[in-house]
């Protein structure tokens, strides 16, 4: 007796997607609409697996470099904050497994509020270590964003309990006696600079929010502090508050 539609359907549903094409094999014969429209979805399923897993392959290649060197402890580097009026420049660093295959890591702005929140959970799951900064503005108004990011990062560095031997870093160039890559864009290209930027933005974004709850005039929690033409109405009615950066709005007040 033939299962039911829906009995496949559940059948596909318990099935990891690595061994779906067995699923697939076993039904491919049956000629019932139903049965042929899941096995289209679940081949089209596969298909995207399939080009994820070829991506986040092509995004460990500057890993697979410096592990080629001897290189055990790779840290990826990233910001978040650099061009908002108020708040904090927040930088994070990664240190991924070797093996590590979280599938949909990219760079965070990239990606949905909820996939960002979803792969930040798994990246603190698997990662070797983690460590975050943040520079408030008082510090960006004094030694500018760029000196303020690049002593963030410093910070993260030196913060690791498991010393990195090597850095990937998006755009910064940092002066420290471990060997470093620094490219534009590094967090499309790096899986461990993507986990940072993720780990960074959804870092951030909550420290906004949350100052959303003591400065509610100016809608931290949708604009995060950058300069959306809102915001900049809001600091026109109601001057600045302790977190903008003076030195970004000197213009609107």
């Amino acid at each position: 007796m033939k299962k039911s539609i829906n009995e496949i359907k559940t059948e596909f549903l318990n099935t990891p997607i690595i061994d779906i094409y067995k699923v697939i094999n076993i039904y491919n014969n049956d000629q019932r609409i139903g049965v042929q429209n899941l096995i289209k979805s679940y081949k089209n399923k596969l298909k995207k697996y399939e080009e994820e897993l070829i991506r986040i392959e092509n995004m460990k290649k500057y890993e697979k470099e410096a592990y080629s060197q001897g290189k055990t402890l790779i840290a990826g580097i990233d910001e978040v904050g650099r061009g908002p009026f108020a708040g904090p420049v927040v930088t994070a660093s990664v240190i991924l497994p070797k093996d590590c295959n979280i599938l949909g890591i990219n760079d965070s702005k990239k990606l949905s509020e909820e996939k960002r929140n979803e792969l930040f959970k798994l990246i603190k799951e698997q990662a070797i270590e983690i460590t975050i900064n943040m520079e408030d503005n008082n510090v960006i108004d004094e030694i500018n964003i760029l000196q303020a990011t690049i002593k963030s990062m410093t910070k993260n560095v030196h913060s690791f309990k498991n010393k990195p031997d090597y850095l990937i870093v998006d755009a910064v160039n940092l002066n420290l006696n471990i060997p470093c890559i620094a490219m534009p864009r590094a967090d499309e290209k790096s899986i461990s600079v993507a986990a940072a930027s993720i780990i960074a933005k959804v870092t951030r974004d909550e420290y906004m929010s949350q100052m959303h709850l003591i400065y509610p005039q100016y809608k931290f929690n949708i604009n995060k502090g950058y300069g959306t033409k809102e915001h900049i109405e809001a600091i026109k009615k109601y001057g600045p508050c302790p977190i903008h950066r003076k030195s970004f709005i000197k213009n609107y007040i």
